[in-house]
């Protein structure tokens, strides 16, 4: 509260934003995939992660994979959650991941993420991220690039990756 009762970025695009799209264009509802960066690469992995009947194909560019565990996330999620650090988990991709009982049945997650980011050692964790993979079997490629920050060039430099990960589990 107060913000749940008329923002909701789950519903938004897990329904809202899907039957506003389907009812007015074209498209296959069985051939989804989601994608971001950052604070947007952790919410696709969250929402691919507990939404596995809506997205089958995810990627990101340098999420926010643990959130429970750095300074952002904190802050976030007590402001927006509350106290509780058990209800904190269900919007955590480590944590959603590690706990992931059908990986053997999910298609493999694409991660992107510069060395050279400087929010990477503070607020990212891939580590956790990749611990949590193996943890639960989850196929996922971590790739790690020297040299690329958080910005644009580091993103338009692997977009054509993504586009290609997506596209070949979807087709």
């Amino acid at each position: 509260e107060p913000w749940s009762t008329h923002y909701n970025m789950e519903r938004y695009l897990t329904e809202d934003l899907q039957n506003a799209l389907f009812a007015n264009f074209p498209g296959d509802k069985s051939r989804q995939g989601i994608f971001g960066h950052s604070m947007g690469g952790h919410g696709a992995l969250t929402l691919g992660l507990r939404h596995p009947d809506i997205y089958q194909s995810i990627s990101a560019f340098a999420p926010i994979s643990a959130p429970c565990e750095c300074p952002w996330g904190k802050k976030a999620f007590s402001n927006y959650l509350g106290d509780d650090r058990e209800l904190w988990k269900a919007h955590d991709a480590s944590q959603l991941m590690a706990a992931a009982r059908d990986a053997d049945a999910r298609n493999p997650i694409l991660v992107d993420q510069g060395l050279a980011d400087q929010f990477l050692d503070e607020q990212l964790h891939p580590h956790l991220l990749e611990e949590a993979a193996e943890k639960s079997r989850m196929p996922l490629t971590l790739r790690r690039h020297e040299g690329y920050d958080h910005g644009y060039y580091f993103i338009s430099t692997f977009m054509a990756d993504h586009l290609d990960h997506h596209a070949e589990i979807l087709s």
